[in-house]
Order: structure tokens, then C-alpha cells, then sequence
């Protein structure tokens, strides 16, 4: 199994920036894939963006192109997501997740979840 632990959420203020780690660890040569979705309340789970280890490809969604970035520390086994020009919309948790798939972007293509971390963006 893979464990993941997210950690760098907060509160920040509109304009703003985060980064969110991501550790993974156990059996991390079954990952090809680690991601991150967010959930807002009332809300259905949303992916946010993933980073394929095997392709070295990144999918984002629409809703953050642009604005973030995730990128990977192959020594650490760890996936970062920077938050750059925040707003309130983005407030949610926020979730890590690794794949078995080299492509993934569903939840139901993740086999590992994280606790998931809250991110709160103030007007």
C-alpha cells in the first residue's frame, strides 16, 4: 500500500499563494501517477491536476490553468501543487491521490488518498 501525508494548507488572502506537498510512502514503485482534487462543501470531489511519473506529463483542469503548477521531487517521492493568484472560489480540501495508471484524472484511477488538508482563501 501507499501512504500519503499532504501538508502546507492554510488560510491566505485573495491574490495570494500556497504550496501543498505531498509525501508518499510504502509501495511507491506501484505509483505512476500522484494528484491532487479538491472538494468544496456541497460539493462533489474535483480534480484539480496530476503529474504522470512514467510520461513525465502534466493534466490540469480548466479551472486552474494557468494559475498552478504541479511538479514532483523524485528523490522525496514527493508531488508539490503551487496555488499562485488564489480566490475564494478555491477554498476547498484539498486531497492527494496516487494512481497505478500512467494517465489519470477520475477518482475511481486512484487506488491511494491522502487525509486531505483544508485551504481557505479570504475575500
Amino acid at each position: 500500500q501507499v501512504q500519503l501525508v499532504e501538508s502546507g494548507g492554510g488560510l491566505v488572502q485573495a491574490g495570494g499563494s500556497l504550496r501543498l506537498s505531498c509525501a508518499a510512502s510504502g509501495r511507491t514503485g506501484s505509483m505512476y501517477a500522484m494528484g491532487w482534487f479538491r472538494q468544496a462543501p456541497g460539493k462533489e470531489r474535483e480534480f484539480v491536476a496530476s503529474y504522470s511519473w512514467s510520461r513525465g506529463t502534466i493534466y490540469n483542469s480548466d479551472s486552474v490553468k494557468g494559475r498552478w503548477t504541479i511538479y514532483r521531487d523524485n528523490a522525496k517521492n514527493t508531488v508539490y501543487l503551487q496555488m499562485d493568484s488564489l480566490n475564494p472560489e478555491d477554498t476547498a480540501i484539498y486531497y492527494c491521490a496516487a494512481s497505478p495508471n500512467d494517465i489519470a484524472t477520475k477518482p475511481y484511477e486512484f487506488d491511494a488518498w491522502g487525509q486531505g488538508i483544508q485551504v481557505t482563501v479570504a475575500s
